[in-house]
């Protein structure tokens, strides 16, 4: 513990966003770090308690509090506050291999567990973890670490994602030969197309990838395993297959009039504009532009508000965004009580944004659509939305959303954003590795296992627990990794 009295003689200081007219016109990260001064300061505010909530990803009201990778953040706080951010890098990199990504797209589940928040602001934990990674990069310590042993075991990871990433990073340093396939022409999965350049920006990717490729591990790209490669030919060649492929199928809004020119999918309007940001610098045409149009967005989530931020800066006329359930309270209710996760309403940047810019919240909350209009060419330019009334089921206790009679009303609208979540793994590559899923089409395992019906094939990532956090997806491959070790060696040391 850097200083006892650090949580009561220092106020919270986190890193400093630009202002909205500035972030706005680009997709570059928009946080400005805090110094190693201020985040020494802030690393003595950690109180080392007795129990560290923050570090448990432990399930409490059916959420997981604290972090899920069991972070030991009281130990490199204590650490950094002390100065010796060498030492403080390694204790990090015990538990997360990829802390260059989470702590820059991570909602800091850590810090909605800590002590210090039960009665204040809790520790900033996530920008004390951006400053050990990238201190680490600065002075040479995150440099390729190449395995002296080879064991002569070869595993294929099929999707580079982080929970395909996280378990082929773990099984190279046990000394095993990991080939990563990836479908699309970038590596990172999720994390290159699935979250935009200003909460993540690319070439932090490639920076980790290319020391990942250093260190020995295969990556091969435009390889889509299911269709170009058969499946039995990637059994015959490696010892063991993780798939690690995600949850990619989009859920869809099947409504009178879907078939509209204008309506996309969120993932396929987030990724058009990584794609051509990066390949041609957004050149016209080359992507799903939101530009003078009234858009859309139905999802409340962080994928719904990705689209709100990047709609705003491909220079949007309006941007709405509608969310099903009603709004959460603005602090804790009695039934939900540190160290849970806190129900509550947030205002996340896409909306700051719009705020900003258009002079009111972009959410409209209890509400859905229950039609889409076409112009005689077919082109999207109106919708029809309902309000909804929660109503609670008497057995169950849960909410069930019911259409409002007679609250119809309708909105001029160009282009439509469905950020509803996801439904599961593609049956194209389940049914070409002949392994089997569950109701929620997640591939089915044991319980605390991620061994498929099928010898010598794993499962990890959203694709075997459903979509989840990129925290959650390292946890994943962490954990196959290990059942993977295992399963060739008899016994794991990771």
């Amino acid at each position: 513990m850097g200083k006892p009295t650090g949580f009561m003689d220092y106020k919270r200081e986190d890193a400093k966003a630009s202002s909205v007219n500035d972030r706005i016109k680009n997709f570059n990260e928009f946080h400005t770090p805090l110094s190693r001064d201020a985040q020494a300061q802030q690393g003595s505010r950690c109180m080392d308690c007795g129990v560290p909530f923050c570090q448990s990803g432990m399930l409490i009201g059916g959420m997981v509090s604290g972090c899920p990778l069991n972070n030991l953040i009281p130990e490199w706080n204590d650490l950094i506050c002390k100065g010796a951010w060498e030492q403080a890098y390694y204790r990090l990199k015990a538990t997360n291999n990829f802390p260059e990504f989470t702590s820059r797209v991570c909602p800091a589940l850590c810090e909605k567990a800590c002590t210090c928040g039960a009665n204040g602001d809790a520790v900033t934990v996530r920008a004390n973890e951006y400053g050990i990674i990238e201190n680490a990069y600065e002075e040479g310590y995150a440099s390729a670490k190449i395995p002296s042993v080879r064991t002569g075991k070869k595993i294929a990871v099929i999707g580079s994602g982080p929970a395909g990433l996280a378990a082929a990073d773990q099984l190279n340093h046990r000394g095993h030969s990991v080939t990563v396939f990836e479908r699309s022409d970038r590596l990172g999965g999720l994390l290159m197309y699935g979250i935009p350049n200003m909460k993540l920006e690319k070439q932090i990717i490639e920076r980790k990838i290319n020391i990942m490729k250093e260190e020995g591990i295969e990556f091969k790209t435009s390889v889509n395993v299911g269709e170009t490669v058969k499946a039995e030919d990637i059994l015959k060649d490696y010892d063991r297959v993780i798939l690690a492929c995600g949850a990619s199928n989009p859920r869809d809004i099947k409504v009178k009039g879907r078939e509209a020119d204008g309506i996309y999918f969120a993932v396929d309007f987030l990724k058009s504009t990584t794609k051509s940001l990066l390949d041609n610098g957004l050149k016209e045409g080359t992507f799903i532009s939101a530009k003078d149009k009234n858009v859309m967005v139905i999802g409340g989530g962080d994928t719904g508000n990705d689209c709100v931020g990047t709609s705003i800066r491909h220079g949007a006329k309006s941007v709405l965004q509608l969310e099903m359930m009603p709004k959460l309270p603005d602090e804790r209710t009695e039934d939900n009580p540190w160290p849970q996760w806190p129900r509550i309403s947030k205002t996340d940047y896409g909306q700051e944004e719009a705020i900003e810019v258009f002079g009111s919240d972009p959410r409209v909350y209890r509400t859905t659509v229950k039609e889409f209009i076409a112009d005689k060419n077919g082109k999207l330019k109106q919708a029809v939305l309902v309000k909804l009334d929660a109503v609670r089921d008497e057995k169950t206790g849960r909410l069930n959303m019911q259409e409002v009679a007679g609250s119809e009303y309708t909105v001029d609208v160009d282009l439509v954003l469905i950020a509803a979540g996801f439904l599961g793994s593609e049956s194209y590559v389940t049914n070409a590795f002949g392994v089997e899923v569950n109701a929620r089409t997640n591939v089915a395992t044991e319980a605390d296992s991620h061994k498929t019906s099928v010898e010598n094939i794993f499962v990890a990532g959203d694709m075997h627990s459903g979509q989840s956090l990129v925290v959650r997806a390292i946890r994943e491959g962490r954990d196959v990794a290990k059942e993977v070790d295992e399963s060739l060696m008899g016994y794991t040391n990771l």
